[in-house]
Parts: C-alpha cells; sequence; structure tokens
C-alpha cells in the first residue's frame, strides 16, 4: 500500500482527508500542492486541478468526498466512519455535504480567507463580508446543527463518522480567522468541536498547520 495526499494542509477538504486516514490508521505521505500555479502533471492526477487528491497505487482519486468513501470501502478495518446503517450513512453524507457547501463558504472562503488568506497575499480584508457572515449567515447553521447533535457526543449514531470531522474541519479554518462558536449560544455544539479537536488525529496536523498559518502573518 502508498498512499499519497496531494494538497494545502491549510484546505479543509486536505485537512478532511489526513484525518480520515488517520483515524483509519492509514499511513500516507502528503505532497504539497497549492490551488494555484499547479504543476502539468497534478492535471493527471486531479482533471479540474482541486485539491485534495489521492493516489493510491495506480488508482488516482479526487475530490474529498468520493476519496473518504473510496477509502472507508477500500480498507473497512479497523473502523468505519460512513455510519452502520443505510440511515445513518444518509445522514452522515447529508451533514458532510452541509459542512462542505453551506459551512466552507462562510468559515473558509469568508471568514478564514479575508482575515489570513488574502493580507498574506497583499490584499485587503473585506471585513463587512466577515461581519456579515458571522452575525447574518452562520448563525442559521450552528442552529441547526446544534439542534442535530442535541445532548449526543456525536453528529450520527454513537460513533466518531466522518460527518464530525468534515464539521470540525470548517470550524478549524473559522478559529483560524480568530473567530469561536459561542459556547453560551450554542453549547453542545461548541462541547463537541472541543471533543472532536482532542483527538490525536486533530492534534497531529495542528502543529504544522499553525507554521503555516505564522509564516503567512509574517508576510501580511
Amino acid at each position: 500500500m502508498s498512499l499519497t495526499v496531494y494538497g494545502a494542509p491549510l484546505s479543509p477538504f486536505v485537512r478532511k482527508v489526513r484525518l480520515f486516514l488517520a483515524e483509519k490508521s492509514l499511513d500516507y505521505q502528503l505532497q504539497i500542492i497549492l490551488p494555484f500555479a499547479q504543476p502539468a502533471w497534478f492535471k493527471d492526477i486531479s482533471p479540474l486541478g482541486r485539491i485534495p487528491a489521492l493516489k493510491d497505487g495506480e488508482t488516482c482519486i479526487a475530490d474529498s468526498s468520493v476519496i473518504c468513501h473510496y477509502l472507508d470501502e477500500k480498507y473497512p478495518n479497523p473502523t468505519q466512519l460512513m455510519g452502520q446503517t443505510a440511515e445513518q450513512r444518509a445522514s452522515v453524507n447529508w451533514l458532510e455535504k452541509y459542512a462542505d457547501y453551506e459551512l466552507a463558504q462562510l468559515c473558509t472562503f469568508t471568514v478564514f480567507r479575508n482575515r489570513k488568506l488574502k493580507p498574506s497575499m497583499g490584499q485587503s480584508c473585506d471585513e463587512a463580508a466577515v461581519q456579515k457572515a458571522l452575525n447574518e449567515l452562520l448563525p442559521p447553521h450552528f442552529d441547526y446543527l446544534e439542534g442535530i447533535l442535541g445532548s449526543a457526543q456525536y453528529l450520527v449514531g454513537d460513533q466518531l463518522t466522518l460527518a464530525d470531522l468534515a464539521l470540525a474541519c470548517q470550524l478549524i479554518n473559522m478559529e483560524y480567522g480568530d473567530e469561536q462558536l459561542d459556547a453560551q449560544r450554542w453549547p453542545n455544539l461548541s462541547a463537541h468541536y472541543a471533543r472532536i479537536k482532542a483527538r490525536a488525529s486533530v492534534q497531529g496536523v495542528l502543529p504544522s498547520e499553525q507554521k503555516m498559518l505564522a509564516k503567512m502573518a509574517g508576510k501580511a
């Protein structure tokens, strides 16, 4: 088995795949590929030039969701992360997509991008967009997820799934953008985030990401 992940560590989608691999105790190599100025050969692995991509021997796969589904089916042991029943798998798929499509636009592409990425590239932060995301657009999503979670430890079933990882990946980027969940307004969601963030898989990737953040701050 020879697994290679292509992408940039601060991408929540790359992080999701890395956490998935760690939770399944699968060894891999990370090859840094940025969303821009990519080598020509990368299109052979990811035709749309998007990160992450995965190479497993001679098999090449693009898209974080497709990668995680592939890994769970190809390497089911020691744990499966997609749910135990058809109903649970449907819920996991829904919540992963919810994080990737709804939260990503706000946590990553608005808060993180404006607060950290754009200044590192010499661009101005659109703070008005950040404030609109924080005060108007994100709260309904957090209300929904707070209700879905309730007092449970995990979003789906009684064990960790891809849904938990996908959500945490977006909240990490929001935190990198100097914002955190309001623990008084969303106590269950805040506790869930703290639990997932404390896992060995997450703690294993955060130090290198924080070093990259420090380098970005030096360029701002």
